[in-house]
């Protein structure tokens, strides 16, 4: 049997997260009250009592979940993995857990993506949306005949792909994919055009910071979302961290890495249960497969 941990990205936060470990826990309050100090703002206070509205934000959100997932991992009675892999901002969690990255790096690492990343969505405003029930194949051949900008963005599971780009792009996307057989084409209520080409410019800012951290060999792979294969060399996951701002999360193709690489223990640790449904809708069928969550 091999464990998998994985941790979830933005979308998954909720008001009142890692309130009850922070009560609870004296590591986990030191964790968190360090968090506070290196953001110079209270994260916790709005985790703990913030409005939906306040968690969306993406300079919020980004930290305020990667903080809950680490703490979590870290204060919690945990085997230790076989393996990690995270989505999108997860992957950040990911490699703290696995001891390629302190937990202030990865912090400040996340705190910089998030800043960035807002900044490019108030420069360049896009849209996502959620395409059901259509092979990514079609997909991928509907959105390169769309003028302007719009390219799959999450391949979540099969049946559950995410495109990204300019919001005309996308609109016109997917009334060209319910043309072509998608069962639904769901907006998704979000700030800009994450893991598309208007992700640019938070790109460059990105490498700066990544430039500047320190990353060591982890303690077991990492399954990235660019590459989707076990990846260990400090050089590769600098340089897939960077190219996963304007590239697809391949969720879907990691999971199936993990399972063809022996995994049969999934856990979620942080907020939500986005990944468990995902997991287990791609490993359907196999049999002695565990998937739990730990919040």
């Amino acid at each position: 049997m091999k464990r998998a941990f994985v941790f979830p990205g933005q979308g998954s936060q909720f008001t009142g997260m890692g309130k009850e470990l922070y009560q609870s826990s004296a590591e986990a309050r030191s964790l968190m009250e360090r968090a506070n100090e290196i953001l110079g703002f209270r994260i916790t206070d709005i985790m703990f009592e913030g409005s939906d509205e306040e968690l969306r934000q993406t300079r919020v959100t980004q930290p305020a979940i990667f903080l809950h997932s680490v703490t979590l991992a870290g204060c919690s009675a945990l085997p230790i993995p076989d393996m990690v892999g995270g989505h999108s901002l997860g992957e950040f969690s990911a490699l703290v857990a696995a001891g390629a990255v302190s937990f202030e790096d990865g912090l400040r690492l996340v705190a910089a993506r998030a800043s960035a990343m807002q900044r490019c969505c108030e420069l360049h405003p896009g849209a996502m949306a959620a395409i059901i029930a259509l092979p990514a194949e079609t997909i991928e051949q509907v959105c390169k005949g769309i003028p302007g900008t719009v390219v799959p963005a999450n391949y979540n599971c099969e049946g559950q792909i995410v495109i990204s780009g300019e919001s005309e792009a996308v609109s016109s996307a997917c009334a060209a994919l319910k043309e072509a057989g998608a069962k639904r084409a769901l907006p998704l209520s979000v700030s800009g055009a994450f893991h598309s080409p208007l992700m640019e410019e938070a790109r460059t800012e990105l490498a700066q910071a990544i430039e500047k951290t320190s990353f060591s060999i982890p303690s077991c792979p990492v399954y990235q979302n660019v590459s989707a294969k076990a990846e260990t060399d400090p050089g590769r996951i600098k340089a897939n961290l960077l190219s996963q701002l304007t590239s697809p999360v391949r969720w879907t193709q990691s999971v199936k890495a993990m399972l063809d690489d022996g995994a049969t223990d999934f856990t979620e640790i942080g907020p939500g249960s986005v990944l468990q449904g995902l997991v287990s809708r791609i490993s359907k069928g196999l049999e002695g497969i565990t998937i739990q969550g730990i919040q």
